[in-house]
């Protein structure tokens, strides 16, 4: 089940931020980085380039993961900017410098109105098993929900497939998505 957290979309004179009340544990990058502490995670609307970039795309690379390069080429060009009704392109940033992004699109792999689709999301080594992805996630869905009745998504690996499917996912047969989340399922359900 998708945890209910707050979430709210800002316009200040510097930027949109959207933020997320999840709490977690997480370092203290500012201090000793084994400390751990409960703090909020926020996750804001961001647009390319941003600084922090360049290294969470290296490190994508070096994992393996090529989906960053499709991200950052694809703003480049104007292929995708996340600008369409219902898409946003967020992130985390730690002391100003983007360590996990993830995006919201019109799924372009179905004919199905309604789907959108949760894309590039990756989060720094340094980062991850620290909430910060369950929060990104998060917004998203939250996100997704104003504008799609339901968000589908590949998982690029089985962490991010337990990831998912602890926030109510559901694993689905198709070859353009691993798992989705139907709106309306959730709302029967509460």
């Amino acid at each position: 089940m998708v945890r209910q957290a707050e979430s709210a979309i800002t316009n200040s004179a510097s930027a949109s931020v959207v933020s997320i009340g999840a709490r977690t544990k997480s370092h203290n990058h500012a201090s000793n980085p084994s400390l751990l502490q409960s703090q909020m995670i926020p996750i804001q609307q961001i647009k390319l380039p941003t600084t922090g970039i360049e290294e969470l795309h290296a490190e994508a690379k070096r994992d393996g993961y090529d989906f960053i390069d499709t991200l950052v080429d694809e703003w480049a060009s104007g292929v995708n900017r996340f600008e369409a009704p219902g898409e946003v392109l967020c992130g985390h940033l730690d002391h100003g410098q983007l360590v996990a992004v993830g995006g919201l699109t019109i799924d372009p792999f179905t004919s199905e109105p309604g789907t959108g689709r949760i894309r590039r999301v990756y989060v720094r080594s340094a980062w991850r098993n620290q909430g910060v992805g369950r929060a990104l996630v998060s917004t998203l869905v939250q996100e997704a929900r104003k504008s799609f009745r339901c968000v589908r998504l590949r998982a690029e690996n089985a962490g991010a497939a337990r990831l998912y499917e602890r926030m109510g996912f559901t694993p689905i047969d198709d070859p353009d998505a691993t798992h989705a989340l139907f709106f309306e399922d959730l709302e029967d359900r509460a």
